[in-house]
């Protein structure tokens, strides 16, 4: 029971700090699920991620049921998603009750010009963190350069994107499988 309330806790503090949606929220997850709690290793958590991203949903909400069920059991998943999910939703109620009255003030304006910016910087942090754990092969520099053509200049869909990364992978493993002449 106690790891439970602490995937909650730990969880609440994640969904309390993190501006920006699920993908800014990634290095905070990195930060207390893999370097401070040591729940799940580096490795472990680029596939949390990447499992998180290949289903419907937010990033943060998919990766904390992999990871509270992982910690906890279903409890933990549970545990853990309302965890990352309360601090939005109170949030959300709160401002949505004083937006319209708040949103022409300059100083207000200029928060969320700073807070836009503060994201940018944990996406393009997590982004070269993911990049250097994950690009441990010849192929997947390969696969992520030809996905990144086709996403900006050829302009395909996400979906296809990942179910272009999924083949990738799988043609590469049966390649060196026949290559090395296992069975």
């Amino acid at each position: 029971m106690k790891k439970i309330f602490l995937l909650f806790i730990t969880f609440l503090k994640i969904g309390a700090f993190t501006f920006g949606g699920g993908f800014a929220m990634i290095p905070l997850i990195e930060r207390e699920i893999v370097e401070k709690r040591k729940w799940v290793s580096q490795d472990s958590m680029i596939n949390i991620i990447s499992i998180s991203q290949s289903f419907p949903g937010a990033v943060a909400i998919n990766s904390s049921i992999i990871i509270g069920q992982r910690i906890g059991g279903y409890p933990g998943a549970v545990a853990a998603t309302l965890g990352v999910t309360l601090p939005s939703l109170i949030i959300i109620i709160a401002v949505a009750k004083i937006f319209s009255y708040i949103w022409e003030i300059e100083a207000i304006k200029a928060a969320f010009r700073g807070i836009n910016s503060a994201v940018i910087a944990l996406l393009i942090s997590v982004s070269i963190r993911i990049g250097k754990a994950s690009l441990k092969d010849k192929i997947t520099p390969f696969i992520t350069i030809v996905a990144l053509i086709l996403l900006f200049w050829i302009k395909i869909h996400p979906i296809y994107i990942v179910l272009f990364g999924i083949a990738s992978g799988i043609a590469y493993y049966f390649f060196k499988i026949k290559k090395s002449g296992k069975n």
